[in-house]
């Protein structure tokens, strides 16, 4: 999906989250729990979870150099309390509920070639939980994957972005409050 975003405008870029633990290294900058910790102590996270035996957080200075650099951060993360504290972060947050059934999710793991199926279907039922447990959180858009195309979705999401920034612009820096 980010890559789809990507082709529909080079702007947008994966943030890449902290993360310290085992499992993918790809699409993460690798640090240690210790560093995540410090991050912390200082107010320097915008958030920070666990899962997957790893650690990963999204700090502030990643966040804003993305946005000084005129880029568009995709931020992925797997639970409503990331997607609400990213807010203190002062852009115009365009916030995505991407969902598929867990049907959909166990066949996308066996083709990814995931070793950690169980945990990942586990952590599906994690995320629906949090999702009831939330059910008046606004979402700006919301989509079955499984219904659309990655690059419908982009094309989905790229639309509310530019419904935020302005459909005549390129120029991002509008995002900023």
């Amino acid at each position: 999906m980010t890559a789809e975003l990507s082709r529909i405008l080079p702007e947008f870029t994966l943030f890449e989250r902290l993360k310290a633990g085992p499992g993918r290294t790809t699409g993460y900058r690798l640090t240690t729990a210790e560093h995540i910790t410090e991050l912390s102590r200082a107010g320097e996270l915008l958030y920070r979870n666990a899962r997957y035996d790893a650690e990963y957080a999204i700090d502030r200075a990643g966040v804003s150099e993305l946005v000084e650099h005129g880029m568009i951060p995709v931020l992925h993360m797997g639970q409503v309390a990331g997607a609400s504290a990213v807010e203190a972060f002062p852009i115009h947050w365009v916030k995505v509920l991407l969902w598929c059934p867990l049907d959909v999710t166990e066949a996308r793991c066996k083709l990814r070639g995931d070793k950690d199926l169980e945990a990942r279907l586990k952590v599906w039922h994690e995320t629906r939980q949090d999702l009831l447990g939330h059910a008046k959180e606004p979402w700006s858009v919301v989509i079955e994957t499984q219904l659309h195309s990655p690059a419908e979705s982009a094309s989905i999401i790229s639309e509310a972005v530019r419904a935020v920034v302005g459909s005549e612009t390129r120029d991002i820096r509008r995002l900023v409050a």
